[in-house]
């Protein structure tokens, strides 16, 4: 979603935490629409910091199924868990064309054992993270996709309480919702036709007063 829900936690901005001796150094990747940047399973060797574009972390549900887990925007970080396993836990593939930063497993773990001051702020980045993930399962446990897009619209609204600039596109916002993106575009007429909201532009969504 857009920027202004980082003031609800859902994207936590977590690139802030980074020594810039660590960024400067760190090479620059660019990735087409749908290529991918790691696959599940391959050796884990580094994190990655989105500079550009959108990255979706995905995982394999079944023979023909996936599940896109979180969707990384610029300035975020994608794969934190990689600092601490041995391989990654699912693909990550660009949604759009991309660039990334590409951050040495082994220079960040040393300089987090280094920097007690350094951890404790990657350890504030994590707690963020945990917190938006809570908040997308229980999105998932609302069944009626008219509540739980509503649900998602509320908590990804800016400092007015009620615009919500979408940072990628209906079928980005399906994918978060764990929807399809037909019943996402039949949900939002649905909702406009109703009065709930309101679509001045593609890209920004008004909730009504008292919509939620």
């Amino acid at each position: 979603m857009a920027h202004d829900a980082d003031h609800h936690g859902l994207r936590p901005r977590s690139l802030d935490w980074l020594p810039d001796a660590i960024r400067e150094r760190a090479p620059e990747r660019r990735l087409g629409a749908g290529e991918t940047l790691f696959r599940q399973g391959e050796h884990a060797a580094a994190i990655f910091g989105v500079a550009e574009g959108r990255v979706r972390l995905i995982r394999s549900a079944g023979s023909d199924r996936s599940v896109v887990l979180h969707t990384a925007q610029a300035g975020e970080f994608l794969a934190e868990a990689a600092l601490f396993a041995g391989a990654y836990q699912c693909d990550a593939v660009a949604a759009v064309d991309s660039r990334v930063r590409v951050y040495s497993k082994r220079d960040l773990v040393a300089a987090l054992r280094r920097d007690p001051d350094l951890a404790a702020r990657f350890m504030a980045v994590l707690s963020q993270q945990l917190h938006a993930l809570r908040t997308r399962l229980e999105e998932r446990n609302i069944r009626s996709a008219r509540e739980r897009l509503l649900h998602h619209l509320a908590l990804a609204a800016g400092p007015d309480g009620r615009t919500v600039r979408l940072a990628g596109t209906v079928m980005d916002l399906a994918a978060d919702l764990g929807l399809t993106h037909e019943v996402v575009y039949r949900t939002l007429a649905a909702l406009a036709k109703d009065g709930a909201i309101a679509r001045p532009a593609a890209d920004v969504i008004v909730l009504a007063a008292g919509a939620v």
